[in-house]
């Protein structure tokens, strides 16, 4: 009797460290994520900063991630969250996440959301309180606040670590030749420069 029981007093200290890998974010992060935290907490599973955003910004919109970098907690696990606050007007323009789906849960407000599908089929829809919606993985999205007062949202992502492209910063947030940009887009010169200007890219 006194053999089982050592064993199994063995096997409930030992069994968390294949339970759980906390991120030790001084390590080298790879694909599969960070090396494993050889001393946790409660605290490493707890994330306290999702409070409402600062949106004093042209987008007027705030988005408070918690990925592995802000949350170790979620290392290897396959899922991370965020928090998103519009104010009146307020976007999120059109991006793609690489590395994860995203599932929107509305808490206040109104938001008009949409994807966009690799046969350009568009899909939106105006959200309140207590909807959900799906952006999958890659395609082209969006957030707006249709409404007349702020909007509050959560994000869950089917990734730790969704990774996200901004379309217009991708077009113009860069140093590729403004002829190409303009042959790439069909937008005419002085479009591209106001349009690089605006999103810090090189004329």
């Amino acid at each position: 009797m006194f053999r089982i029981l050592l064993l199994l007093s063995l096997f409930i200290s030992t069994s968390h460290a294949s339970d759980f890998c906390v991120a030790d974010l001084k390590g080298v992060k790879n694909p599969a994520g960070y090396p494993c935290k050889s001393h946790v907490t409660v605290d490493d599973f707890v994330f306290s900063g999702f409070r409402a955003g600062n949106t004093s910004n042209a987008f007027k919109a705030s988005l408070t991630p918690a990925f592995v970098d802000e949350f170790p907690g979620v290392n290897g696990l396959g899922f991370s969250a965020a928090r998103l606050d519009l104010d009146v007007g307020g976007i999120i323009p059109m991006h793609s996440h690489p590395s994860g789906s995203e599932l929107l849960i509305m808490v206040s407000g109104h938001i008009t959301a949409g994807f966009i599908a690799t046969d350009n089929s568009v899909f939106v829809k105006t959200l309140s309180k207590g909807d959900l919606m799906i952006f999958p993985q890659g395609l082209l999205h969006f957030q707006l606040n249709s409404g007349n007062r702020k909007a509050t949202a959560f994000f869950s992502y089917s990734s730790t670590n969704p990774g996200a492209q901004l379309l217009d910063l991708a077009l113009f947030g860069n140093n590729l030749d403004s002829v190409l940009v303009q042959k790439s887009t069909l937008l005419d010169p002085e479009q591209v420069k106001k349009l690089k200007g605006a999103f810090g890219g090189s004329y």
